[in-house]
């Protein structure tokens, strides 16, 4: 842990990338042409390629490309526009936040949580001593405390030794949101910043960030979460000249190819850690609807919003469980009586969560308080990584969040499904349905994946034949929708990310299956530290789809060269070509689950 620290403690973020009218007006042109171009692929998908011979597979391929098609609205929908934010200057005093006038003025008060249950000690005090460097223009009170779940003596020796407050409690009850709770118990900070244990706060932090607080209806910001050891790779053009000896020719040709694909690097991120996608493009273009929602370490929270919020949802389930016994009452003479003693019996009983006790805690709140009908709360993505945090560092890490990650955000859809909350706009409905939409890849990745193999070993496709309207009908989507793809991400590494999330499918799928199975939700925190061991049983069905594709290659292509087969060159080609993608999607994952060293995964 010290060495990974050391080896990055000099690497910062880069600049953001900036929006632009002309790449959004851009991207939006391409992304409905491409709509139209899917709905006319698959009008003649249903009506006239279905093969009749292999019905069922037919539909079960047709009604997987009908999903994908809608995950792509979605995705293109929730990136539609990035709208510039820029904060006003940081506030000096309470009434600048939108205190009551009735408040006596003061100067802010600011809490830093840094939340930990089993993490290192020397891990945890390096985000203790970044927060003691937060610098800020004005006075303000600045309080950091240690939320520790792990009731530790070396933890607390630390917290002392650092002059910052140690807190801690009896039980475990809600894990880190529970934890969170205990904080917000014992301070009194107008503003609240959550820190994971590895959250590391650069200066800027607060004085970046707090201006936003001027507007009295914010609730929280979000920053970008940046793992500052994750390995960068090396740059396509670099790479051509100096590694494949290309000299300027090569760099040349990775010059050109980066003008039409954007930013390429070869050997970084082999763990597909890097969240500057997610927060550049999907948490950015959702500052225009008010849907960024948020996402823990690295959000600054206004403490009456967290609070009132979490007070309202109480009274709505006192409320609630209190109705339900007070209508079977016939007597009206008692209902009042028998349901304020049950009103009383179910505050006992209820929890109050100024932060949802949930595995998804941070998105789970994030509904609750953007539904207030009556507050209408903002949130705001700030552009600019704000923090640095340690990434997954193997496989096994990597799996354990990003199961976490699957399985509370389905469950959030299965159990309080956001589209039937009250008080979301119909923007911020949809941009909660296309998160939770994501995690339902599996229902068409993995029929998509297997078609290869059951056309090479049985000779079976899902279409009459891959004839020249077969072409005319689905290149021209394809290529639409590539073209959109890229010009909404244009500036960010998108391929690492393309490639984890097919090769996630398996996973997703187990997160679904466990969410419908009604099993309990794990909070396991994700291990900081790197396993020297290989993890062959995450990766089996990776390796097992791979070998089947490889397998059945040769097999079908055996049988065509021997005449045993009817020649279909075509259809053969196309299940080479969409086994080879899958198969360069499936082996950074399978190189990480054999041991290899971050940086030494294929690219």
């Amino acid at each position: 842990m010290d060495a990974t620290c050391a080896r990055c403690e000099d690497r910062l973020p880069g600049e953001p990338v900036a929006p632009s009218s002309a790449r959004d007006l851009t991207f939006q042109a391409l992304a409905v042409f491409a709509f139209l171009l899917g709905l006319r692929y698959l009008t003649w998908r249903w009506t006239s390629s279905l093969n009749p011979s292999a019905l069922a597979f037919a539909v079960m391929i047709a009604a997987a490309e009908s999903l994908a098609f809608l995950g792509d609205v979605l995705f293109f929908l929730s990136i539609w526009r990035i709208t510039p934010v820029a904060s006003p200057p940081p506030p000096a005093t309470l009434r600048e936040i939108g205190a009551s006038p009735a408040t006596p003025d003061r100067e802010l008060r600011v809490d830093v949580f840094i939340a930990t249950y089993d993490e290192p000690v020397e891990l945890v005090a390096l985000s203790v001593r970044d927060a003691k460097r937060l610098r800020y223009p004005h006075p303000l009170t600045l309080r950091i405390h240690v939320l520790d779940d792990g009731r530790r003596g070396a933890m607390r020796d630390m917290a002392r030794e650092e002059g910052v407050g140690y807190l801690t409690r009896p039980d475990n009850a809600g894990y880190k949101a529970g934890n969170l709770r205990n904080g917000l118990q014992h301070t009194d900070g107008d503003l609240v910043v959550i820190c994971d244990a590895d959250t590391r706060p650069l200066p800027g932090l607060l004085e970046e960030t707090l201006g936003y607080f001027r507007d009295p209806r914010v609730a929280w910001v979000q920053t970008p979460q940046w793992f500052y050891d994750v390995s960068p790779g090396t740059p396509l053009p670099e790479w051509l000249a100096s590694r494949l000896r290309l000299g300027p020719a090569g760099g040349a040709l990775g010059r050109g190819i980066e003008l039409l694909l954007g930013p390429i690097t070869v050997g970084g991120d082999p763990l597909g850690n890097d969240a500057s996608t997610f927060y550049g493009v999907i948490q950015a273009s959702r500052n225009w609807c008010n849907a960024a929602f948020c996402c823990g370490a690295g959000s600054i929270h206004r403490r009456e919003a967290v609070m009132e919020s979490a007070l309202k949802q109480f009274a709505q389930e006192v409320t609630a469980a209190t109705r339900r016994f007070a209508d079977r009452v016939p007597d009206r003479a008692l209902r009042r009586p028998l349901a304020a003693a049950v009103a009383g019996a179910a505050a006992r009983r209820t929890e109050l969560m100024p932060y949802r006790f949930h595995v998804s805690e941070d998105i789970y709140t994030s509904i609750i308080v953007h539904a207030d009908p009556r507050r209408r709360w903002r949130s705001v993505h700030h552009p600019r990584p704000l923090t640095r945090m340690l990434s997954p560092q193997d496989l096994l890490a990597w799996t354990i969040q990003r199961f976490k990650y699957a399985s509370g955000t389905l469950d959030i859809g299965w159990h309080d499904n956001p589209l039937k909350r009250p008080g979301l706009t119909a923007w911020q409905k949809l941009m909660y349905l296309a998160t939770i939409y994501s995690y339902l890849s599996p229902l068409w990745l993995v029929p998509l994946l297997l078609a290869p193999v059951v056309f090479f070993f049985a000779g079976v496709t899902p279409v009459v034949a891959f004839d020249p309207e077969f072409f005319a009908q689905i290149v021209p989507f394809l290529v639409a929708k590539r073209l959109a793809f890229m010009v909404g991400t244009w500036g960010f590494r998108t391929w690492r990310a393309e490639q984890y999330h097919l090769a996630s499918a398996w996973l997703h799928l187990k997160a679904l299956l466990h969410v419908l199975a009604g099993k309990p939700l794990r909070f396991p925190v994700t291990p900081k530290t790197r396993a020297e061991r290989r993890f062959l049983r995450l990766v089996a069905p990776h390796v097992l789809l791979v070998a089947a594709m490889a397998a059945g290659l040769v097999y079908r292509g055996s049988l065509i060269a021997s005449g045993r087969a009817p020649a279909d060159t075509t259809a053969y080609l196309v299940n080479v070509f969409w086994s080879l993608y899958g198969t360069l999607c499936l082996l950074p994952m399978i190189a990480a689950g054999l041991g290899r060293r971050p940086g030494a995964a294929l690219a």
